[in-house]
């Protein structure tokens, strides 16, 4: 029985990805028609690094409360439960990274290059900043219970404000002329470190700035920067990542001695 759970577990990991593949390219990319080339390529590039984000930090946030049983009678340091949660989503991550790399041979899609380079540095970030929100969410969510529910709903939100289904230069082009107190909305869209992130994954991945669209209309997809700026701004994200995750260490540390009493 246990040996039939684990391929079920597996395979599911490998059928989810292909499954959220179909739905958004069919919806988005056939009957809202996006606009971007090859947009089952673009979408799943980017959706592969949310889905660790969103899965992972919804188990994350409840690790704790959901082990209260275990957390009162044996004694163990805390931030196993949610780092564990963190580690079966990078499993599942790398499955998924065998997938979309098996479309992508399979359809013959030029994605090899120096471009696979961005990949390691946007995992990187990816987890820094996963961990260091996913152990702050965790002990906030013992003293207040409602932020595992509210956080379905953040993420929602979070999702529509990161390029996974939309091109970054049609937020860009959206934002451009807005400004709040003098600071463009584009910059502050760009503050996001998912936004980030994901560029990085699609700049790895998806790999062209231009393509051509059916008509050989150029069509400008992904962030039109060089690849030192792509670099830049995933290491902002990894700095910015290491210090908030030295923060949310010490918080958490500093709260667990309370989760006992408190679940």
């Amino acid at each position: 029985m246990k040996y039939k759970n684990s391929f079920l577990g597996f395979l599911w990991s490998l059928v989810r990805p292909l499954c959220l593949l179909m739905i958004y390219w069919l919806v988005l990319g056939k009957f809202l028609r996006s606009g971007i080339p090859d947009f089952a390529f673009y979408l799943f590039s980017g959706l592969v690094a949310w889905d660790l984000f969103g899965s992972t930090l919804g188990g994350a946030t409840t690790s704790i409360v959901g082990n209260g049983g275990l957390i009162k009678k044996v004694y163990f340091p805390r931030e196993i439960l949610p780092l564990a949660t963190i580690g079966a989503g990078l499993v599942h991550f790398g499955l998924q990274l065998v997938v979309l790399f098996g479309v992508l041979i399979a359809f013959g899609y030029d994605f090899l290059g120096p471009n696979l380079l961005f990949l390691p540095l946007a995992v990187l970030a990816l987890v820094l900043f996963m961990t260091a929100v996913g152990l702050l969410l965790a002990a906030a969510n013992v003293y207040l219970r409602d932020v595992q529910h509210l956080i379905e709903v953040f993420l929602l939100f979070w999702f529509w404000l990161t390029p996974i289904v939309y091109s970054v230069n049609f937020a860009f082009s959206a934002l451009e002329d807005r400004a709040v107190l003098g600071v463009k909305l584009s910059t502050i869209y760009m503050l996001n470190p998912m936004a980030n992130v994901v560029i990085g994954f699609q700049r790895a991945v998806y790999k062209h700035l231009t393509v051509l669209d059916g008509a050989g209309n150029p069509v400008d997809v992904l962030y039109q920067a060089s690849a030192g700026a792509y670099v830049g701004r995933i290491g902002a994200v990894i700095a910015f990542s290491a210090a908030l995750l030295w923060v949310a260490q010490r918080l958490f540390a500093r709260a667990q001695g309370n989760f006992a009493q408190e679940l």
